[in-house]
């Protein structure tokens, strides 16, 4: 099942980057051209074009560092180490609810349905993956929130 969810969330990746590419080659080429070249002071298409091509070449290097990282993934960490680490799918009880988390450093907040069980996607660098570093089976932990302190317990991990 992790591998399902490393694989689903490297795909997303990797379809937003070819989009991105695109649009962002799109609006540099628009920003380079020469037939769109500043009729007046206050005609700002081309400067604006120029902006959201850098802000997109930024955000593709982005995704090209979050493949890699997701590439890198070993899903079999928790397993070695004996406790929870990245690449661990996890089954925490808070309020009499369970949830499935899938611990890894980037693409947090994204949900995955794999067979017909929903699995929120945690970084290790939110609260709540912070606190599950290390922590095993039966273990129990606080998160701070904005809002109150919430209690959970690991019942299981992989």
């Amino acid at each position: 099942m992790k591998k399902l969810i490393l694989e689903e969330l490297i795909s997303r990746a990797r379809n937003e980057l070819a989009g991105l590419e695109e649009s962002a080659k799109s609006n540099r080429d628009f920003a380079t051209d020469q037939e769109f070249k500043a009729e007046s002071k206050y005609d700002t298409r081309a400067l604006e074009a120029s902006y959201l091509a850098s802000a997109e070449a930024k955000r593709v290097e982005e995704l090209k560092l979050e493949i890699q990282i997701l590439e890198e993934v070993d899903v079999d960490a928790s397993k070695k180490l004996g406790e929870i680490s990245i690449g661990a799918l996890v089954e925490l009880l808070h309020n009499d609810v369970k949830r499935t988390y899938f611990l890894i450093p980037t693409a947090g907040g994204t949900i995955i349905k794999v067979k017909d069980e929903a699995v929120m996607v945690v970084s290790v660098f939110s609260p709540i993956g912070d606190a599950l570093m290390g922590l095993k089976a039966g273990d129990e932990f606080e998160v701070e929130t904005p809002k109150e302190t919430r209690n959970y317990q690991v019942l299981s991990y992989q």
